[in-house]
């Protein structure tokens, strides 16, 4: 048997969640302060469980595996209809089951896919890291940060998308400029067509039936306002029955998403102390209590600096503290900061780093340079036109 041993990243996540713990009883956070701070996440982790389980066994049960082939198969070998069928993918699975989603189990699909089609891997794999963070405004189940907004804007999930859907329109219009120009054109991809890929054969039909209709289900609870805490694991409990009947060698405690349990938790015991000495006051000079567009635009650019410098978690944690109740729209901008800004170093937001790891094990070169200057310019440009759309439909 195998030892397990801590990455650099789990290191990092225990240390964080260690110190959270110590807040509490050396009194540098108040208990009610932190059990308060508990409560609120309780739910979301009991969403990130489930849908992370549902995701995992979907893309076992060979879902993504099916629908990323057939879309390559109906492109015909073109790139521009590819390139169209790829992001609407990339967005759809990210604004239903989560960016984590995208960049975990979505990146290793693409890259197996470009693999079986002879297509150059680094389009398709920034088609996934990027639209992971840009394509997470329109739902609060896409991002965690959108969760945690909810606890403060009060808009049910339909209205949350009604006053989105600009904005997300605007920040997916603007990823998929930058990718064709700067990842996806004749001169970056290097051919002029594909090789359509053969067919999937599906190993399990039942076991792809069941896990293709229990993610269904849970896009139509969640349209239908079922509450995240409940829709997820409610769905991810039907596929893991399915699975401990026909494929219970898929089924260990590797599924568990003990690492951004962890993470969060830590989280949120340690920002709620790090208010309490001093960072309240940082990130109110820096976003200001203006309601207005200039407001706004503050407080994105105050999350998405932030989010590049930490991470966007911490620095949407941090940031929402500050904001007054009032201020719907700057929150909402805060959002956008924090959703669409992590685009510049590998660290920004939790879903960029897993999907560098995935590059690195299946052998994708991701020149950090290239990456670095076309996450700004897609960063600055993405904001820009994404808080726009925000103020001139409010």
């Amino acid at each position: 048997m195998s030892r397990w041993r801590p990455g650099t990243l789990d290191l990092v996540r225990l240390g964080l969640f260690a110190a959270g713990l110590v807040c509490v009883p050396t009194g540098l956070l108040p208990a009610a302060d932190a059990a308060r701070s508990l409560s609120e996440i309780g739910p979301l982790l009991l969403f990130l469980i489930g849908v992370i389980v549902l995701a995992e066994l979907a893309k076992e049960a060979q879902v993504f595996d099916v629908i990323a082939t057939r879309l390559a198969i109906i492109g015909r070998g073109r790139y521009p209809a590819l390139f169209l069928l790829c992001t609407a993918f990339a967005a759809v699975v990210t604004i239903f089951l989560n960016l984590d989603t995208t960049a975990v189990l979505l990146t290793p699909v693409m890259l197996a896919l470009a693999a079986r089609a002879e297509i150059a891997a680094l389009p398709l794999a920034m088609t996934t890291v990027w639209l992971a963070n840009t394509a997470s405004l329109l739902l609060p189940v896409s991002n965690l940060t959108n969760l945690l907004a909810m606890n403060h804007v009060e808009m049910s999930t339909q209205e949350f998308a009604a006053r989105m859907w600009a904005p997300q329109l605007a920040s997916i219009a603007v990823t998929m400029v930058f990718l064709w120009v700067f990842y996806w054109r004749r001169g970056e991809r290097g051919a002029d067509r594909y090789q359509p890929p053969e067919p999937v054969r599906i190993a399990d039909p039942v076991l792809f039936a069941v896990s293709a209709a229990a993610c269904l289900l849970f896009i139509v609870a969640l349209l239908l306002e079922v509450a995240v805490g409940i829709a997820a694991p409610v769905a991810a409990a039907v596929v893991v029955a399915v699975f401990a009947v026909r494929g219970r060698s898929h089924l260990s405690w590797s599924l568990f998403p003990w690492q951004l349990v962890v993470f969060v938790t830590g989280l949120f015991l340690v920002v709620p102390t790090l208010s309490r000495f001093g960072l309240s006051e940082v990130m109110t000079a820096l976003i200001g209590t203006d309601g207005g567009g200039d407001g706004a635009y503050r407080a994105a650019a105050a999350g998405a600096g932030l989010s590049n410098l930490l991470n966007n978690l911490p620095a949407y944690a941090a940031a929402e503290q500050v904001i007054p109740p009032g201020n719907r729209d700057q929150l909402l901008a805060l959002l956008i900061g924090t959703n669409v800004g992590p685009l510049i170093t590998p660290w920004a937001s939790l879903a960029t780093l897993l999907w560098f790891e995935w590059c690195r094990r299946r052998g994708v070169r991701v020149p950090i340079g290239k990456f670095l200057l076309t996450g700004t310019g897609l960063a600055v440009a993405g904001l820009a036109a994404t808080v726009a759309a925000l103020l001139l439909t409010a």
